[in-house]
């Protein structure tokens, strides 16, 4: 199966103040490699300081780095009409689409899952799924909140789910580890979602 796992870092609480961005590239089960891009964010020179001390990046370190639309041209192609898998993709892919809306770019197509909703899924009576709480639990080490290094987290996270649940095809991805892709399209977005169980039918007496 293939896909990319995606990780925002913001300059401030702004969804369109991205800072940095990790991608991890998986291709047929095996992951094949990281990239990340440090982007001056709209917001520069100014930082939140409860945002730099999450993830330690400060302007100083972005002074000299393209701001997102100038990236943008290099993700575009490799995010278009792919899976992109994120741990809580609602932060992330929100990012995406404030920052697009931002830089008045479109949307690209593709779909997206989240690695949380199908964590909660496939180890069902964790105490917690934060992406350091899994991790620790599954012995997958990283740098935690640096883009690059949370992206090839969540991409080892995502390929023990998918080997519990033998899942090893993206038409079985939304059945198996019981999620519905979210998708980013021109014009709008739908958002990713557990897939509900189907209602008992009430028996009737005859």
């Amino acid at each position: 199966m293939n896909f990319i796992t995606l990780d925002f870092e913001t300059a401030t609480p702004e969804r369109d103040s991205p800072c940095e961005i990790g991608l991890t590239f998986v291709q047929n089960g095996q992951i094949m490699g990281t990239q990340s891009w440090l982007i001056k964010p709209k917001s520069y020179p100014y930082f939140n300081g409860m945002n730099i001390s999450i993830h330690g990046i400060k302007p100083q370190d972005v002074k000299n780095s393209p701001t997102f639309d100038t990236v943008w041209q290099e993700l575009k192609p490799l995010l278009e009409n792919q899976l992109v898998i994120a741990h809580n993709a609602s932060f992330d892919m929100s990012v995406l689409r404030a920052t697009l809306n931002t830089y008045r770019l479109p949307f690209p197509e593709l779909q997206y899952a989240c690695s949380v909703q199908f964590s909660k899924q496939v180890w069902q009576g964790l105490p917690q799924y934060d992406l350091k709480s899994l991790c620790n639990r599954h012995g997958i080490q990283f740098k935690h909140h640096r883009a690059a290094a949370d992206s090839y987290a969540c991409a080892e996270l995502t390929l023990r789910a998918l080997e519990k649940m033998a899942c090893s095809c993206l038409e079985d991805f939304p059945e198996k580890l019981k999620v519905n892709f979210g998708r980013l399209f021109e014009g709008g977005y739908t958002a990713s979602s557990v897939k509900k169980a189907p209602k008992p039918r009430k028996a009737f007496p005859f």
